[in-house]
């Protein structure tokens, strides 16, 4: 089934392309969260007009995003756990704490948008988060021990 996405979709096609995918996917996710329409000319002509004040708008948001990328960039994310003494986690680091910690930090990062490995270590790691298609940003994280 072909669809045109409204929305840039990871690993499966940036916004405005014509892709095909499997009826299932198309009419379980895509249709109903209003990620992709379904092919006709007046849905292509709408979404030109679309794109163009996407466009207009990424220009204004990359240099913001430019911005934050420095800012965090510099920083150091330090997360204190409960360690064995071999130094394996009790539990994991997830993208959700990393993003409650930029969130205390001043950054409103969802944690979809955070690429990190799975944190199940003490150490050091390197995590990256996407402000922009075109801008990704990379921190660091350490993860200590807690001392009891």
């Amino acid at each position: 089934m072909e669809v045109l996405l409204r929305e840039t979709v990871n690993k499966l096609g940036n916004r405005g392309d014509v892709v095909n995918v499997k009826p299932g996917f198309a009419r379980n996710y895509l249709l109903p969260k209003k990620i992709a329409v379904t092919v006709t000319p007046g849905n292509i002509k709408q979404l030109e007009i679309e794109k163009r004040n996407y466009e207009r708008k990424q220009l204004e948001t990359k240099s913001i995003a430019d911005e934050a990328k420095a800012k965090l960039e510099e920083m150091e994310i330090v997360i204190t756990k409960r360690a064995a003494d071999n130094g394996q986690l009790f539990g994991s680091v997830t993208r959700q704490e990393v993003a409650g910690i930029l969130n205390e930090k001043g950054f409103e990062i969802e944690r979809r948008k955070i690429e990190m490995d799975h944190l199940k270590e003490l150490g050091e790691y390197t995590a990256k988060v996407r402000l922009h298609p075109e801008v990704i940003a990379e921190f660091k994280i350490t993860v200590n021990r807690i001392e009891e």
